[in-house]
């Protein structure tokens, strides 16, 4: 318990080290994070319990939705999408079919541009603090000289700080943008397939 909260005032005087700026680059975290663990999760949830494109097939003739506890992959999303708005008209249904597929494959990239904005955002913040710290060192330079050290080094400070802290937040966050934009492709790839395979026997 006495490590925990040595730990957490050393985190408080690091967050106080660094100014103003470290309160937005805490919230863009929070936010980027957030975005990122729903969508893994969420991708997550459409790679397991698959079906196949001939499993999918058979729900589709027989008008059956999936079982969630059996199949919780894309096929069976698609499938359930599907079955819920076809209206028994081949032609009709080719058409809503692609029109399934195209709403699916679009809502894959929802949030993903928010989570590369967010990560891109945060070194530009850093950088915002940098120059925020290093004009507050001028100002102390200005009234004190050069000889007060110490005064000097809480702008100096504020400026490495946040710097640090942008590109701490941006690292992680850019290479989990690249990850989950892969995950979406090859979930589209996956149900686009799907979809490819029902419209020939639909």
């Amino acid at each position: 318990m006495g490590v925990f909260h040595d730990h957490f005032l050393g985190l408080e005087d690091y967050f106080c080290a660094g100014g103003v700026v470290m309160v937005p680059l805490a919230v863009l975290s929070v936010v980027m994070w957030s975005l990122i663990v729903n969508r893994v999760f969420f991708f997550r949830r459409l790679y397991r319990k698959n079906m196949s494109r001939k499993t999918a097939l058979a729900h589709v003739k027989a008008c059956q939705l999936p079982d969630p506890k059996q199949y919780r992959g894309a096929g069976a999303l698609l499938v359930n999408a599907f079955l819920l708005r076809r209206c028994g008209m081949a032609e009709v249904d080719r058409f809503i079919l692609d029109e399934t597929v195209l709403v699916l494959t679009s809502s894959l990239n929802r949030h993903l541009s928010l989570i590369a904005v967010l990560a891109a955002m945060a070194p530009l913040l850093g950088l915002l603090g940098t120059v925020t710290g290093m004009i507050a060192t001028f100002d102390i330079i200005s009234i004190f000289g050069t000889g007060n050290a110490k005064a000097m080094a809480g702008g100096i400070s504020e400026a490495l700080i946040t710097t640090q802290t942008g590109l701490l937040v941006a690292i992680p966050g850019l290479y989990m943008s690249g990850f989950l934009s892969r995950r979406a492709e090859n979930l589209k790839q996956r149900i686009s397939a799907v979809g490819i395979y029902l419209r020939r026997h639909v």
